[in-house]
């Protein structure tokens, strides 16, 4: 009995608030809080690697587009985005959406019988296009519920093999699955479908308009989105089953499609490329900002025999490396119009033109010229405010300046929306500083069409060839532009990228460029300029 009695206060004692206090204060020791830190983080280690496992070894599934069977594939990412395979033709990149999810769609094989469907009968292709936005919709969420579904049993494995407890392992499969859910959410939350307007393109050239479409069937909500998405589904179809004939976007009505080249330098590659982007791209209208030869010779003046064969305008104005012989054996050619400080209405666009002041074929002085000197500074700067006097003067409206140099560009501000140049073999886009009152104007420097000629071999690797698709409205303001970029000799890469501009009236959203100003130095002197940076290659 006794012995009965003392195991029960035994008991009692072990369960008092006392016991219970003292367990407690144990618990919350500094090395329990960090046993209890450790086992948290290697929680959430396990958790994010079991994603990471989860997700690339069940994140894909293989679903059918049209003609098509896609595969389509989900991998972590701390940017997003969605990339469109279309081997052998290339790749369309989108910024579709946010992190940390990055999307990838595989145009794989063509299914045999739907492909004889579609040859037999050329309306199947619009069927199948039609379809094209419903599939992939139902492709997307398959991938998403089998991506949520491996990656929870991805964690449950490895939490089960790392921890050997269940209720560790329960914690971590909820976290995964918490993780991955809100992941996916972000994704979709952030889905801009506006960004299929401005794909970058890389890949075959002479497939790319065919593929990104024309400028400006633009998807402003979901629902034309989904037909831009018809749209590109139906015209890959037509690239597999057409062989012989590549299909071509057809200019919407009233656009006016401009070639800007510049700075040929002698390279007859560089004319191919241009028949072949005026064909493609239904160019009615082509503009070319100088330095078409090397040294202006005689010799020369035959190079310019392929303008004709494009039988498209050509509006030409002279580099510092063509003379005037140069200009007159342009002015020969039936379909081109030689600009000199003068004004010409060509494709429903007013353009303005002044050839550069100098005449500087020795190889040593280009492309910069001579170096931005006073004395060359005077003679740009002039020519600038020589044919901005000529713009004023126009009794229509100038829509688009031509200069060789963009150091010219500083007097042409607010005169027109946009100035084109070349001279410096690089690329660049960039804003006028704006005269108070006057509208904004876009300064669009080409770099070099041909490759910068053989002083293109001269670097570690070659100048690539550039040349950029302006597309205009219909009140003459650019909307949009495509710049065009073909690897340099030896070189077989080729890029297209897309860029909307979203307000006309305003131009493109882009930095401000200093240009040379005449004006007073610190120390003033007759005749001095003030040089401010301008774009070199």
């Amino acid at each position: 009995m006794d012995g009965h009695e003392n195991e029960q206060h035994r008991t009692g004692d072990e369960t008092s608030p006392e016991r219970g206090r003292a367990r407690r204060v144990t618990a919350w020791r500094p090395g329990n809080r960090l046993r209890r830190l450790g086992v948290v983080l290697a929680l959430l280690a396990v958790t994010l690697g079991g994603i990471v496992i989860g997700t690339y070894a069940g994140g894909h599934v293989g679903t059918d587009i049209g003609p098509f069977r896609a595969e389509l594939k989900l991998s972590p990412s701390l940017s997003g985005g969605t990339t469109v395979d279309i081997p052998p033709l290339g790749a369309l990149l989108l910024d579709s959406h946010d992190g940390p999810a990055y999307l990838t769609v595989e145009v794989g094989s063509l299914d045999q019988g739907r492909t004889e469907a579609l040859l037999d009968d050329p309306a199947s292709i619009s069927r199948a296009s039609q379809s094209a936005v419903q599939d992939v919709r139902d492709g997307v969420m398959r991938l998403g519920l089998r991506t949520l579904a491996s990656v929870v049993l991805a964690t449950l494995i490895l939490a089960a093999l790392v921890f050997r407890d269940v209720r560790r392992t329960a914690w971590a499969g909820g976290m995964a699955l918490v993780i991955t859910a809100s992941s996916l959410g972000t994704a979709a939350s952030t889905l801009r479908p506006q960004a299929i307007e401005e794909p970058r393109y890389e890949g075959l050239l002479v497939n790319a308009p065919a593929i990104v479409g024309d400028a400006r069937r633009i998807a402003n909500d979901y629902t034309k989105y989904a037909e831009q998405l018809q749209r590109l589904v139906g015209n890959v179809s037509k690239l597999y089953t057409t062989v012989s004939a590549l299909p071509v976007v057809q200019p919407s009505p009233g656009t006016t499609r401009v070639l800007h080249v510049s700075d040929i330098h002698l390279n007859p590659t560089g004319w191919q490329l241009i028949r072949t982007v005026v064909e493609q791209f239904g160019i009615d209208v082509v503009v070319d900002t100088g330095d078409m030869t090397d040294w202006g010779s005689e010799p020369e003046a035959s190079f310019v025999g392929s303008i004709g064969l494009l039988k498209k305008p050509y509006v030409f104005i002279r580099g510092n490396h063509d003379s005037p012989r140069t200009a007159a054996a342009v002015a020969q050619q039936p379909n081109a119009i030689v600009l000199n400080n003068s004004v010409t209405t060509v494709g429903g666009l007013t353009i303005a033109g002044l050839g550069d002041p100098r005449f500087t074929p020795d190889k040593e002085t280009s492309p910069a010229g001579s170096g931005l000197t006073s004395a060359v500074a005077d003679q740009v700067i002039g020519a600038g405010e020589q044919l901005a006097a000529t713009i004023e003067k126009s009794p229509r409206k100038v829509d688009i300046a031509l200069i060789h140099d963009p150091a010219s560009a500083g007097p042409l501000s607010g005169t027109c929306p946009l100035v084109l140049s070349g001279h410096t073999h690089s690329r660049q886009v960039s804003k006028l500083p704006q005269v108070e009152g006057k509208q904004p104007t876009t300064l669009m420097v080409q770099g070099s069409t041909g490759g910068a000629g053989l002083r293109g071999l001269e670097g570690e690797k070659p100048t690539p060839l550039t040349m950029t698709v302006l597309y205009f409205d219909q009140q003459k303001l650019l909307q949009a532009y495509d710049d065009i970029t073909v690897g340099g000799t030896g070189q077989s890469q080729v890029n297209l990228e897309r860029h909307v501009i979203r307000d006309p009236a305003k131009g493109d959203q882009v930095p401000v460029t200093p240009t040379p100003t005449r004006g007073p130095s610190e120390s003033p002197s007759p005749g001095t300029t003030t040089l401010s940076p301008t774009p070199t290659s």
